[in-house]
């Protein structure tokens, strides 16, 4: 984008920002605004299979910033394996244990990208808390498995929750159950087909009862709580956590809040603007941050699906697939800088003779 842009105006200020919503992208663009470091760790991945996973330290090693998807993402199964019966949070319980035994006592958790729907049950797990069925044996991994639990045992929790600060990045509203639920909205995505999405939001609803049954807190209102198949669910109940707009406070860290007050055109965008855009996405946070400073927003995409015009009454100005010509999926991608250039060139040629 900055390259098209400055090949429409040579003498533009140009300034760039990484942004993230509180899924992929979450700790790189924390740890590069911050001056923090990465580190590396091998944890169970959403199928089982050990994965690799990349998280950062902040603040002197205080606060540890984590990705749901490093450890628990869609991308580190292969499509025709996904399953969300089967698919476990438990990795991103191992980084969270990782964090606070090296002595962070928060953690920013960004939740996004999962492949999992199992209500945070498998990340709770790795952290000592027991779920067992009716005859008091521990119910294995997995969002089939929620429906079968009776009890909840967290007398084995690993003490360090206690005085752990988790500030959860949410990028939805989504509840934790329902026609908008995890289940339903997001499941599909994650390899659910009708019959799964059921069985899944049941399983949600029968979890989240139980936690509200002990903790007193109704937690089917909540919103955002349906981010990452339903992820922060424990967290909510066995730790200090607060929910908060991922993209919002991106924004605030790397100083984009600050830089709109002198713009006069921002321009971001997405792999595919649609329905869920308009959702706390990073565009749809954008947007409303720019119009409140009356700056013009134009959205870049590979592809404007349903539901995109939604945007317009947020903020954005304009939008525009990245687009020439038809093409195949894996030609966008091999095209995709390219593409985005010559978009932005464009996009800059028009607003300077606007």
């Amino acid at each position: 984008m900055a390259r098209g842009l400055h090949k429409a105006a040579p003498n533009a200020v140009i300034a760039t920002f990484p942004m993230a919503d509180g899924g992929e992208g979450t700790t790189e663009a924390i740890v590069a605004a911050l001056g923090g470091e990465a580190r590396q760790a091998v944890v169970t991945g959403p199928m089982g299979d050990p994965v690799t996973a990349v998280y950062g330290i902040i603040d002197g090693g205080r606060t540890a910033v984590i990705e749901v998807a490093a450890a628990s993402g869609l991308p580190l199964v292969e499509k025709e394996r996904r399953n969300p019966l089967l698919a476990t949070s438990y990795g991103t319980g191992e980084l969270i244990r990782s964090a606070l035994r090296e002595g962070c006592r928060k953690i920013i958790l960004g939740l996004g990208g999962s492949a999992t729907v199992d209500g945070g049950v498998g990340m709770a797990q790795a952290l000592g808390i027991r779920f067992l069925d009716a005859a008091g044996e521990p119910v294995g991994f997995g969002g089939g498995q929620l429906e079968r639990i009776a009890r909840i045992d967290n007398s084995a929790a690993e003490p360090l929750l206690r005085d752990a600060e988790f500030v959860l990045t949410c990028d939805v509203t989504n509840p934790i159950c329902g026609p908008l639920g995890a289940a339903a909205v997001f499941g599909p995505q994650k390899g659910a087909d009708a019959v799964m999405v059921e069985r899944l939001d049941k399983g949600l609803r029968h979890a989240a009862q139980l936690l509200a049954d002990r903790f007193k807190e109704d937690v089917f209102t909540i919103p955002g709580l349906g981010a990452a198949g339903g992820l922060a669910l424990p967290l909510k109940a066995f730790a200090s956590a607060e929910m908060v707009p991922g993209a919002n406070m991106v924004m605030e860290i790397t100083g984009l809040y600050e830089a709109l007050a002198n713009a006069d055109l921002v321009l971001t965008g997405e792999g595919a603007t649609d329905d869920q855009t308009a959702y706390g996405k990073v565009v749809s946070a954008i947007a409303a941050a720019a119009s409140a400073k009356q700056v013009p927003v134009v959205c870049l995409s590979g592809a404007l699906g349903r539901g995109s015009e939604q945007l317009y009454a947020l903020g954005v100005t304009a939008m525009f697939s990245i687009m020439n010509r038809p093409m195949s999926l894996e030609e966008a991608f091999k095209e995709s800088e390219t593409l985005i250039e010559q978009a932005a060139e464009n996009i800059g040629r028009l607003f300077i003779r606007a």
